[in-house]
């Protein structure tokens, strides 16, 4: 996914340059696999200087079919691909976006205060039926003393108590020392785009180019780069999220 790949640029570039973080990771292991034991939920902590990724898995993650072979399952890559692949499309892009907020948000905060935020979102998953379940999504940011860089990701997976279809997915950033929500998603994006401007934004997400989208949907290359353009004119992502903007406007480039 195009996206994908920016926020590799955003959480991974700065990681090979300057000192380097000692933070230990056998620690935020730990934390990782509390969770799992406590609450049942599949952790996934992401190593941002190794480009590593720990997956500590529970009875959670077999109802969701996911079966994961080893106990923690370590994979290269901070993005847990097994996991991402069963979210819902639109919610996978929307949470995408909403984590560029976050860790644009983070970064603009002292770093004594940085550790008072998290995410927190609710997703549609694919369970070991293929039937879209309500999930809860926490994410934690770990940034290191040593550099001030974001080192370590945590982000924790539960089946929600709440199914009723007609509730909706939702994305905040909150705070967990005031109990309070800092910023709330309330996009409808079926609301604010067209059902072709869908069609074009689902096929970003999935990184496709502008070449390959106008081939899929029978129109020209300078079509598909219009919608992008309108897309990013009313999500207004040039203010609020600049590196989604960036995302987009370079993956055309590629055609």
């Amino acid at each position: 996914m195009e996206i994908v790949k920016k926020l590799n640029q955003v959480l991974l570039q700065k990681q090979n340059s300057g000192k380097q973080c000692l933070m230990d990771p056998e620690i935020y292991k730990a934390i990782a696999e509390a969770y799992t034991k406590t609450e049942k939920s599949v952790a996934v902590l992401s190593d941002m200087q190794l480009n590593k990724s720990y997956i500590f898995s529970s009875g959670t993650a077999l109802e969701l079919g996911l079966n994961f072979p080893q106990y923690p399952t370590i994979i290269d890559s901070i993005w847990e691909e097994e996991i991402l692949k069963k979210i819902h499309p639109d919610d996978k892009l929307k949470k995408y976006v909403h984590e560029l907020r976050f860790f644009t948000f983070s970064e603009s905060m002292e770093p004594d205060h940085r550790s008072d935020f998290s995410v927190f979102s609710r997703l549609r998953m694919r369970d070991k039926n293929d039937t879209y379940k309500f999930v809860t999504h926490r994410m934690f940011y770990f940034f290191s003393p040593f550099n001030g860089m974001l080192r370590f990701a945590l982000c924790l997976y539960n089946i929600d108590f709440d199914q009723q279809h007609l509730s909706s997915s939702s994305f905040f950033i909150i705070n967990s020392v005031k109990g309070e929500i800092t910023i709330e998603d309330k996009m409808n994006y079926n609301n604010i785009l067209s059902q072709r401007e869908m069609e074009v934004l689902k096929y970003v997400g999935e990184g496709f180019t502008s070449k390959e989208i106008a081939g899929i949907l029978s129109i020209s290359a300078n079509t598909v780069n219009r919608h992008r353009q309108n897309i990013l004119e009313k999500l207004n992502v040039k203010n609020s999220v600049s590196a989604f903007n960036e995302s987009i406007i370079k993956s055309s480039d590629k055609i």
